[in-house]
């Protein structure tokens, strides 16, 4: 195999800590890797052939890690799954897939998926009518309670709001005319915590406790990282939801009610590692990348025998 052959894209905007590490545990596989911004990619339909561009790249990459989708416009980050759909759909390893990518990014097909296959999640409300949201919200918190408003895209807890009888409904422009409501659990003893379990290709590899000063427990938002044993309260419930989205790496992020019950809060498809790695003695990156490698020789095994039969 050709260097050029033993090369891959990590599809990333900003490479930093993560990039780094990814590419130091393809380094140990003997693979070259480049990093490339779906913004830099061009299509170009003409009746050619290959119809994708990607900087650095002759032909298709081996494989696609996939490290950021950037935001942008509903048009900008729809082009930039379809670069991806086509990647996949020409027999290159996305990893994630891009469907993965969709149904976990897409609040609303989360919650929906993860209920119908009966796992736990917080009791929702969507829909776009400010009235209807107005009446919900009254409706479930007239004896106190409160109600968690999202972006239906969105992470490290930017544009979440806790809203209740006092607040009214808040407006943000990152609703982008949607209102996704959650009811907000309430915790043991009132601790803001949550917890992050790390699962690859189908098993959860670590975990970790959040513990924020405020109620939103993202590290991004000043929470602190605390060493988790991986329970089977917590391990069953997070590979079930992976399971069920069909992805092949996650961040799961869980949160126990003061009465002990756990509920999944969000799936990540790319999530960040940085502070789970301080509270774990093995290199998260590395176990993604021997995961990547192979999917990569699975999918080409798969190639060889297509094309021999």
């Amino acid at each position: 195999m050709s260097s050029a052959e033993r090369k891959v894209a990590i599809i990333t905007d900003d490479p930093g800590w993560h990039g780094r590490q990814l590419r130091a545990a393809l380094d140990a596989h003997g693979l070259e890797s480049q990093y490339v911004s779906l913004t830099d990619c061009v299509v170009e339909i003409n009746g050619g052939g290959q119809e994708l561009t990607l900087p650095g790249f002759e032909s298709h990459p081996l494989g696609i890690f996939v490290r950021g989708v950037p935001g942008g416009t509903l048009e900008q980050v729809i082009f930039r799954l379809d670069i991806l759909h086509a990647l996949h759909a020409s027999g290159v390893t996305v990893y994630n897939t891009p469907r993965a990518i969709e149904r976990t990014v897409d609040k609303p097909l989360t919650s929906l998926l993860l209920s119908r296959a009966g796992l736990p999640t917080p009791a929702t409300w969507i829909c776009e009518s400010f009235e209807h949201a107005n009446a919900i919200l009254k409706q479930q918190t007239t004896m106190g309670g409160q109600l968690v408003s999202k972006p239906l895209f969105g992470s490290q807890g930017i544009g979440v709001h806790l809203v209740d009888q006092k607040t009214g409904l808040i407006h943000d422009e990152k609703f982008a005319g949607i209102y996704y409501l959650q009811k907000f659990i309430e915790r043991q003893d009132n601790e803001f915590t949550d917890i992050r379990v790390f699962v690859i290709d189908g098993i959860a590899i670590a975990a970790m406790l959040r513990r924020g000063q405020e109620w939103i427990t993202n590290r991004a938002q000043g929470a602190s990282c605390e060493p988790l044993a991986l329970a089977e309260s917590i391990t069953s419930l997070a590979e079930a939801a992976c399971n069920v989205l069909d992805i092949d790496y996650a961040g799961v992020d869980l949160m126990q009610d003061k009465d002990g019950q756990f509920y999944i809060i969000e799936v990540n498809s790319i999530p960040a590692w940085y502070g789970l790695q301080g509270v774990v003695d093995f290199d998260i990156a590395k176990c993604l990348i021997d995961s990547f490698v192979k999917r990569i020789a699975e999918n080409n095994s798969l190639k060889v025998c297509s094309k021999s039969s």
